[in-house]
């Protein structure tokens, strides 16, 4: 039994495949507004594991990290609809003391569906804000807008 895909680099983006599925539309026949926010958070999760960084690792530290959004800013453009092949398209931008910037985009073809600048804040597990794992930070540093 092959893993499913956890989706492909093009130099410093993350692409992840999405079909769309009926259980992911509204009465309307298009995607819910809300299961946008899903497909975003898959598309950042799953770069992470493409770049070798696991989550169940990241709560087994010594000191145990998670993250938590902080702000995120979305525009929808167009109507995504059942059976459309979308791809979720990844960059984590910087790292500002505890805060990951991340940009997000999902396309139908050439199509823009969707754009996300998000904010993600490192934590440890009292909820309180944490500069990153230095290891972590150094296999996300070569997909930095600046290196």
């Amino acid at each position: 039994m092959s893993e499913p895909s956890s989706g492909w680099l093009e130099g410093r983006e993350h692409c992840l495949p999405v079909r769309i599925y009926y259980e992911d539309t509204d009465f309307t026949g298009m995607v819910y507004h809300a299961n946008y926010l899903r497909y975003f958070e898959r598309g950042r999760s799953d770069f992470f594991r493409v770049v070798g960084i696991s989550h169940s690792a990241l709560l087994a530290l010594p000191e145990p990290t998670a993250f938590t959004i902080v702000r995120i800013e979305l525009d929808y453009k167009r109507a995504a609809r059942v059976d459309d092949a979308l791809v979720v398209r990844t960059t984590y931008d910087d790292v500002k003391g505890p805060r990951l910037l991340v940009s997000q985009r999902i396309t139908r073809g050439d199509e823009l569906i969707a754009a996300a600048q998000v904010q993600a804040v490192c934590i440890d597990m009292k909820g309180r804000a944490i500069r990153p794992p230095r290891d972590m930070v150094d296999l996300l540093r070569p997909y930095f807008a600046t290196p």
